[in-house]
């Protein structure tokens, strides 16, 4: 609990208002019953006439409006605590994610982060809720209503005694059953997100591949899932209410059994038996309440757990123990010295192995080699998208490590594999590279990636509205705009992981071309499937099974590199192949 004290605190008042004003409703409940009982014994059967009922009468009335009062007061300031509490939370966890290193978000799926920061934390803000209306209320009405029944008649009181026992255990058995299914509930959300979530983003290839038969299938499997789930976990929480109804009509009806036998021999007035009955009644409904609460803290205690899974996350990619956090990435020289890396620590294989490289300020390199080489972890260690398992990655002659990651990142321009765009129009977009830069600057850079063509030929131009991830633009379109997202930044290190693969030959040359013109003073480091992509290259740096196998300019990786040149000629072969046929 003191790791969310941080989210109650800034709402105190709240948490406090609430329940004393649900103490005065309870208040209200307690003397209800003596009211009603005095307006049948003295009013009515006693004879004190009309004006004696009247003024109880209106006694009971403004104790209604102050219980309605008490309230509504109550669950205004239970519904403020609970939705700030949430909000803050929900803040913070998201926070959270954001700080995540590429190896965390490797350890949770999509889905299953959605659901913790929705359905997991609606949970606790209604579980908080409750507890804000009921967790004195409950308690408060049955300590009172119990005083007031033995107060009444103490020997009738102990009928009720004899129940309270046997429902405590009957609820400690359902909660003991219940929180199990509610923690296998919540993981069948998660995958139902996971399939929702991946179709919906994907429904253009599922319907190319003509997959909706499939994709339906799937869904009905983990709907279905989540169904049977569902009903095994509420199967305990609907078993709980006629246990707890039949004990209730079970005490009623032994408490006016002996209770009315007692009236009959002139032991009790039947207005005070009219009180006791209803007392009987608020105790049992308050252990409903408190059945409730336990049932309600098992589910929400597996939504606690999934939380503080990811809120507590150990983050083993940070900044703190940076040594120049002021610094910023000023030439863009990258060295790589005896570089090993592998994502699965428990492989024995290194994705990278051994990797020692320097690449000079301004200098342009090509990185080519076969599918699952390594490219794309090379240069990802280069922001500390990834850390290094062994050896040491420097900028401007300073180990990545010692940046703040927000200089690091900063000063360098990354265009990953995957080109993703963001809803909103295409200047939003683009300015995710520098938010305060004046449309120029964007016209010349969306000029220099061969976007601004395409742009204004558009109706709206700039302010033309994308799709979620850019689905309203082709393929070799969203290169060229997250191409010109990253040049805004103005980086001194610039990394194109195949983000020209889309591209016509044609267009990628111009882009080329505009790179030397541009970003003379811009390091440069393209990933290519393509040789024609670096082969103007200052260097080429060809990997082979997370090993550099050569590096050179072309000519000299066609003499000196036999990986190489067998790329060159298998590409080559397909070219002529390609001119034959057409």
């Amino acid at each position: 609990m003191k790791r969310y004290w941080k989210y109650a605190k800034p709402y105190l008042p709240a948490f406090i208002i609430g329940p004393i004003l649900m103490i005065v409703e309870v208040i209200g409940e307690v003397v209800m019953p003596l009211l009603l009982s005095r307006i049948i014994d003295y009013g009515v059967s006693g004879g004190r006439g009309i004006s004696y009922i009247i003024v109880m009468g209106v006694t009971m009335v403004v104790t209604a409006l102050c219980m309605m009062a008490g309230g509504v007061g109550g669950a205004y300031f239970a519904i403020k605590a609970s939705t700030g509490f949430a909000n803050d939370l929900r803040k913070d966890l998201f926070n959270q994610i954001q700080k995540f290193s590429f190896t965390n978000i490797d350890q949770y799926n999509t889905g299953s982060l959605i659901t913790r920061l929705t359905n997991d934390i609606t949970q606790v803000q209604n579980f908080l809720q409750m507890m804000l209306r009921m967790a004195l209320r409950a308690p408060g009405m049955l300590i009172g209503a119990l005083i007031m029944a033995f107060v009444l008649n103490a020997k009738l009181a102990l009928t009720i005694l004899c129940v309270i026992p046997l429902l405590s255990t009957a609820i400690y058995f359902i909660m003991k059953i219940a929180f199990p299914r509610f923690s296998i509930m919540q993981k069948k959300l998660d995958a139902l997100n996971t399939t929702i979530q991946e179709n919906l983003t994907n429904i253009r290839v599922v319907k190319s591949f003509v997959r909706e038969k499939y994709e339906e299938d799937k869904f009905k499997m983990s709907n279905t899932d989540l169904k049977e789930s569902t009903i095994k976990a509420i199967k305990v929480v609907i078993f709980t209410m006629p246990v707890m109804t039949m004990a209730m009509n079970i005490t009623t009806l032994a408490v006016v059994w002996f209770g009315g036998n007692q009236v009959i021999v002139g032991n009790m007035t039947s207005g005070l038996l009219t009180a006791f009955v209803n007392y009987v009644v608020q105790i049992l409904m308050s252990l409903m309440m408190v059945s409730m609460i336990i049932l309600n803290s098992s589910r929400t205690l597996a939504s606690v757990k999934r939380i503080n899974e990811v809120l507590y996350t150990e983050i083993d990619l940070t900044d703190d123990e940076a040594l120049h956090k002021d610094k910023t990435v000023k030439y863009g020289k990258v060295e790589f010295r005896n570089v090993y890396f592998k994502y699965y620590k428990n492989n024995e294989k290194w994705v990278l192995d051994n990797i020692n490289l320097v690449i000079n300020p301004g200098e342009t390199v090509g990185v080519i080699g076969s599918t699952g080489c390594g490219k794309s972890s090379l240069v990802q260690l280069i922001p500390r998208l990834y850390d290094v398992d062994r050896g040491d990655v420097l900028v401007d002659d300073v180990n990545v490590k010692d940046y703040s990651l927000k200089n690091l990142r900063s000063g360098v321009g990354i265009v990953l594999q995957k080109n993703v765009l963001f809803s909103g129009t295409i200047r939003e977009n683009l300015k995710w590279g520098d938010e305060n830069t004046s449309d120029d600057e964007i016209y010349k850079w969306a000029e220099s990636a061969q976007a601004h063509g395409f742009v204004t030929s558009f109706e709206k131009g700039y302010d033309t509205e994308l799709g979620q991830g850019g689905v309203n633009v082709s393929g070799g379109q969203k290169q060229r705009l997250c191409i010109a997202r990253t040049l805004l930044k103005k980086p001194k290190i610039l990394i194109l992981d195949d983000s020209t693969s889309a591209v016509d030959t044609a267009t990628e040359a111009k882009i080329r071309q505009s790179f030397k013109k541009e970003l003379k003073d811009t390091t440069k480091i393209i990933i290519a499937q393509r040789i024609s992509s670096v082969i103007d290259a200052d260097r080429i740096l060809v990997l082979d099974e997370g090993r550099i196998s050569g590096i050179g300019t072309h000519e000299e990786l066609m003499q000196s590199c036999t990986t190489y040149s067998e790329i060159y000629y298998s590409q080559m072969d397909k070219e002529m192949d390609k001119k034959v046929t057409a």
